[in-house]
């Protein structure tokens, strides 16, 4: 079940992962600039259709993989707003991997593996579907499209 902990937004404002409670979400690691960087597109279309329904993406820029987010917090935040229209939650950039890797992702590559049960992000754009009951359900690749994962979806919503 997802942890209960902090979140710090792209804004600096901060918030519990509490808020979340009894919502489907869709946890991302983004970057500005990877060549799944246009999915932002697609993303910001499914939130346009469901959110009202209970649906949430959570976004996380990192810059983990091959520094494809370099940009402070209002250049990214700019970046997405201007180029793709982002209305859906942007938090500070985020630690996907390693020794100082984000409790939320932690969580979700633990209770998601990927592939042959491997817990690593292999690279941006990764999503997790979690239910409203808080449990991950899924992990989809970066090259999956987040229209793909549509039925996926509406089938918790």
């Amino acid at each position: 079940m997802l942890p209960n902990i902090e979140l710090q937004r792209i804004n600096g404002t901060h918030e519990l992962m509490f808020n979340y409670v009894n919502k489907v979400l869709l946890v991302v690691n983004v970057a500005s600039q990877c060549g799944f960087t246009p999915q932002y597109k697609e993303l910001q279309a499914l939130y346009d259709e469901f959110n009202a329904q209970g649906f949430e993406i959570l976004a996380f820029p990192c810059n983990q993989f091959g520094g494809q987010e370099p940009g402070t917090s209002t250049q990214i935040e700019q970046f997405c707003c201007d180029n793709y229209g982002v209305t859906f939650p942007l938090f500070q950039k985020t630690d996907v991997n390693g020794p100082n890797t984000h409790l939320l992702f932690e969580y979700l590559k633990t209770a998601a593996p990927g592939l042959f049960g491997t817990q690593a992000i292999k690279w941006n754009f990764t999503k997790f579907l979690v239910g409203r009951n808080g449990l991950a359900l899924k992990r989809y690749a970066s090259s999956s499209t987040p229209a793909s994962i549509r039925s996926d979806i509406k089938e918790q919503l």
